[in-house]
C-alpha cells in the first residue's frame, strides 16, 4: 500500500506540473465573506443524476420577467457551490438565471452508493438488503460530467429558463468539465473556461494500474477528502481519467462559442496544451485571453473581478437575443 501511494503521489505531481516553491501558495485560497445582494433571490432545487440527488441553487434577479438566459457554474477540483456564490449572484444581477450545484458526493449533494459486501444470492423481485458505502469527496470525471449534463436536462423544463440560451461557466478543472459537457450536449451555446487544463494525460499510468487492481478486487475506493494534489481535497479514481479529454472532444460541438482565459504564470499545469486545444477548435466564435502576470489562484483573489467581467461580457454577447 505504501508503494502504491508513493506511485500515486508521483503521478499526481506529474499531472499538476507543480513547480512551485515551498513559499508559493498551496491549495485554493479561502473565500472572502459573501453577502447576497438585495436584488437577488435564491431558490433551492433537487436534481436527480443517475438516481442520486444533487443539491442546486438557482440565483435570479428579483422580479425578472419571462424566460431568462441560463449560466450553469462548474467549479474545480475539490470545490463546492458555496465558493462561487459571488459569481452566481453577479450573473443574476446581470439578468441571467445562474445555477450552482454540488457534484455527487460533495457539499450538500448525496453520494454514489456502492456495495460494501457481497450481494445476497436471493433477491426476490429485485429487492434486497445489503451493506453499502456512500462515495464522498473523490474526483471522478465521468460522474461529474454526467451530473453537469443532467443539470442541463433538468433545466429544459425549468419555467424561468430559456433552454435555447444556455451557457456554462467553468473554473480550473471545472473549465475542462464545461468544455466536455458542451461537446457532449449541443444545447450548450456558450462556454467561458478559466484557468482550465484541457489535456489531462498525467494520470494515465496510475489509471491503468488502479483500474487493473480495482477490476480484480484488490483495491478499494479512496477515503473521503484525501489531500493528494496541490493541497486540494479529493483523491482521484485514476482509471476514470483515462477517457476524459476535453481537448479531444471539443470539436463535437463547433457551434458552441468558446472563451478560454488562462494564467500566464499558472503553477498547476502547462498552459501550452490548453492553447493548442483552443487553436485546434474548429468553431468560429472563440476568444483566447492570457493574463500574463496571473497565477492559477489569482482567479479567486486579485484577478477575480477581471475574469468575472470577461465572463459577463462573453455571455452578454453570446446569449442575448
Amino acid at each position: 500500500m505504501k508503494s502504491l501511494w508513493l506511485a500515486t503521489l508521483a503521478a499526481l505531481a506529474a499531472f499538476a506540473a507543480a513547480t512551485a516553491s515551498a513559499q508559493q501558495q498551496v491549495g485554493r485560497p479561502a473565500d472572502p465573506p459573501f453577502t447576497l445582494p438585495a436584488d437577488v433571490e435564491v431558490r433551492q432545487a433537487a436534481i436527480l443524476s443517475d438516481g442520486t440527488r444533487l443539491a442546486a441553487d438557482l440565483y435570479v434577479r428579483k422580479g425578472a420577467p419571462g424566460k431568462l438566459p441560463v449560466i450553469v457554474l462548474a467549479y474545480g477540483w475539490g470545490g463546492t457551490k458555496a465558493s462561487f456564490r459571488a459569481e452566481a449572484a453577479a450573473f443574476a444581477e446581470a439578468g441571467f438565471l445562474a445555477v450552482l450545484f454540488d457534484y455527487r458526493g460533495w457539499g450538500e449533494s448525496d453520494g454514489r452508493i456502492v456495495l460494501a459486501e457481497a450481494m445476497p444470492g436471493e433477491k426476490p423481485g429485485g429487492v434486497f438488503t445489503a451493506k453499502v458505502r456512500e462515495l464522498r469527496e473523490v474526483m471522478d470525471p465521468p460522474a461529474e460530467l454526467d451530473d453537469l449534463v443532467n443539470v442541463i436536462h433538468w433545466l429544459q423544463a425549468e419555467p424561468q429558463a430559456d433552454p435555447a440560451r444556455l451557457g456554462i461557466w467553468g473554473t480550473s478543472f471545472g473549465g475542462g468539465m464545461a468544455v466536455a459537457a458542451a461537446a457532449r450536449d449541443r444545447r450548450v451555446k456558450a462556454v467561458h473556461a478559466q484557468m482550465a487544463p484541457l489535456d489531462l494525460r498525467g494520470l494515465d499510468r496510475l489509471g491503468w494500474h488502479d483500474g487493473t487492481m480495482r477490476a480484480r478486487g484488490e483495491l478499494g475506493w479512496p477515503d473521503p477528502g484525501l489531500v493528494v494534489v496541490s493541497g486540494l481535497k479529493g483523491a482521484p479514481i485514476a482509471e476514470h481519467f483515462l477517457a476524459f479529454s476535453p481537448a479531444a472532444a471539443m470539436n463535437l460541438n463547433p457551434g458552441c462559442a468558446l472563451q478560454l482565459v488562462l494564467a500566464g504564470k499558472d503553477e498547476l499545469f502547462d498552459i501550452r496544451a490548453s492553447i493548442a486545444a483552443y487553436e485546434a477548435f474548429e468553431g468560429t466564435r472563440k476568444n483566447l485571453v492570457v493574463l500574463p502576470d496571473a497565477t492559477h489562484y489569482d482567479a479567486y483573489t486579485r484577478a477575480r473581478a477581471e475574469v468575472l467581467q470577461l465572463a459577463l461580457a462573453w455571455f452578454e454577447r453570446q446569449l442575448r437575443p
